[in-house]
């Protein structure tokens, strides 16, 4: 069994689920097939065995150093970001007639996937960089697009995303990095940024810094940020790397997990004229930046997906192979030990995770797939439904895995038991990794506050409309089925409950109510959205088995999506409940009631 992969998974999810094949039959993506597609995953799974995988605890153990004014990263990152970018997979996303794949997001999604399960802190530097590259070929000039696409597709350099800044965390509102005009489209940058992935590294020959930042006189807050591309070395005309752009590594965060991705503190013109270069309009940074930050949302919740499987798949072996006491009925200490998969506690810890990490893994491929059915769409309505779903699964997509997933690491910690909590056993670095994932691209608190407080109200409620009608039609094909009747009557009744509870809450008009609870409504949400993908998942079990008759790995799909219904999906009520009457309990707690008077 690979540690990285389950393949078997993964092609179900791919061809059975979300049925991929019927999208390589489009023009767009008539380049592939199956055949292709495989061996595409194949080659992502070899160079993630062989120069992932390997020195991932010594990656995570000798974090990037500070010297000189640099940073410097542990040598195996740089040769297996080299045989991926050999591969082609910085391109894999773009369109053919500018050097790329044109891969499906789908299928680029699963092939990340194994990278960042084999070692996601080497592929952050990867999807940074895709995400970088993606924004500046949508917002970006002829000649920014000519300078800087072609060295990023092809791996020499790398990109970033530079929002937060040391006294402003998450209110981009209270940026004050600021843009002087040069003329020509040319500024100067001063100010700090802070927690920059990739920020600094001696991995490739240039990087690109995407850097919010505000002109002098323009509107106050989020209205007045631009976008501005802010090379680490400025470019000589004929595209070559050039001098030194004045920006100074302050200092490298010290973090719990991912520490082979250098975190870091910068600075932009504090020792000479930092140049910058305007993209797109004046003003409109923030609406660009949301086309990255969407996109590395959903990356977020991709990672912590495969994070978990990585904790599954490991936990799941130990448990295979870890002899340790004997069934309850069974008091004979001379009888063999039995593995302790064989205990029930141990089996409710597994198929807990397993719920989890296969739920979350559909969820993120089918969000993917929703990019790829608007790409090869030319019609405008279906466009728009497909932006819709996107736009309202978008928080739970980076969510709901970021939560649950990181539960699954506990788990898999837990099975391991005191092996499980030390150095010797990869299960908790991958806890450590993973517990990023709530806190970056969006606080989880701050995503449920965008759920509830816009996403489900956008276009009068379509979203959630578009998303209902999708589930229905799942439901329906459920209900067909005698063994799936009653998971489809209870994500029926969901469904009636979320529209209940949307209804009370927008019907209140009184934000500081209404939103108290979002964070409790979004994991809700989060826990039937993927109710719905486990039973998209028991329908194509059920199809499977007939086809092929039925196999431990069918019997383990409808066996995962039971368990989430009877043990999962029912812990919403009370979510619901709260939510929909605006309780204020914690909402209306005082500062000194935490600790009484000081």
């Amino acid at each position: 069994m690979s540690e990285i992969v389950n393949r078997e998974d993964l092609d179900f999810l791919l061809y059975d689920v979300l049925k991929t094949e019927q999208l390589l039959k489009t023009d767009r993506y008539a380049a592939y097939d199956r055949d292709a597609i495989t061996a595409i995953l194949d080659t992502a799974q070899n160079i993630a065995e062989d120069l992932y995988w390997p020195d991932a605890a010594a990656i995570d153990a000798e974090e990037p150093r500070f010297e000189n004014g640099a940073a410097i990263t542990h040598p195996s990152i740089k040769p297996a970001l080299a045989a991926y970018a050999e591969a082609g997979l910085f391109s894999a996303g773009f369109d053919e007639d500018i050097g790329g794949m044109q891969l499906p997001m789908i299928v680029q999604t699963a092939a990340n996937g194994i990278f960042s399960c084999a070692n996601i802190s080497i592929q952050g530097y990867a999807l940074l960089t895709a995400g970088a590259a993606n924004m500046l070929n949508a917002f970006g000039s002829d000649a920014q697009k000519a300078a800087y696409l072609p060295p990023m597709m092809e791996g020499r350099w790398f990109g970033t995303m530079c929002l937060s800044e040391p006294h402003a965390g998450s209110s981009l509102a209270d940026i004050r990095t600021k843009a002087a005009p040069l003329g020509n489209g040319r500024y100067a940058i001063k100010g700090a940024k802070m927690w920059i992935s990739g920020g600094e590294q001696d991995i490739s020959e240039n990087i690109v810094h995407m850097v919010l930042a505000k002109i002098p006189d323009g509107p106050p807050g989020v209205k007045g940020i631009s976008l501005f591309i802010v090379p680490k070395f400025r470019l000589t005309p004929d595209g070559e790397i050039g001098a030194a752009n004045n920006i100074s590594l302050a200092g490298l965060n010290h973090k719990m997990g991912y520490r082979g991705t250098t975190n870091t503190l910068l600075n932009f013109g504090d020792d000479g004229e930092c140049e910058g270069w305007l993209v797109g309009e004046p003003h409109q940074g923030l609406r660009y930046m949301f086309h990255m930050m969407n996109e590395a949302r959903i990356g977020v919740g991709h990672g912590a997906t495969m994070l978990g499987l990585a904790g599954y798949l490991h936990s799941l072996q130990y448990a295979k192979e870890r002899p340790q006491g004997r069934q309850p009925d069974n008091k004979d200490p001379n009888t063999p030990q039995i593995p302790i998969i064989e205990h029930a506690d141990i089996k409710r810890l597994l198929l807990t995770q397993k719920a989890y990490v296969e739920g979350a893994m559909g969820l993120v491929l089918y969000c993917a797939q929703l990019v790829d059915q608007a790409a090869i769409s030319s019609d405008e309505a279906e466009q728009k439904r497909l932006g819709l779903l996107l736009d309202l699964l978008t928080p739970i997509a980076k969510s709901w895995p970021s939560e649950y997933c990181l539960e699954a690491n506990k788990h898999a910690i837990q099975i391991l038991g005191g092996y499980g909590y030390t150095r010797d056993y990869p299960v908790e670095r991958f806890y450590r990794d993973n517990r990023l994932n709530p806190i970056h691209e969006g606080a989880h608190g701050i995503h449920g506050i965008d759920i509830l407080g816009r996403k489900v109200r956008m276009h009068n409620g379509g979203a959630v409309l578009a998303l209902r009608e999708e589930m229905q039609s799942t439901i329906a094909e459920a209900e067909g089925i005698d063994e799936l009747s009653n998971e489809a009557a209870a994500l029926r009744q969901s469904l009636d409950t979320i529209a209940a509870t949307i209804q009370s809450i927008v019907s209140a008009q009184d934000p500081q109510r209404e939103l108290a609870n979002g964070t409790l409504f979004l994991d809700a949400f989060g826990h039937v959205v993927i109710a719905w993908i486990w039973l998209m998942q028991g329908v194509a079990a059920k199809k499977r088995a007939e086809r092929k008759t039925a196999s431990a790995f069918t019997d383990g799909k409808l066996r995962a999506m039971r368990f989430f219904f009877r043990y999962e999906l029912p812990k919403t009520d009370l979510a619901f409940s709260l939510a929909s009457r605006m309780d204020q309990t914690f909402a209306q707690a005082q500062a000194d009631e935490f600790t009484g008077s000081a």
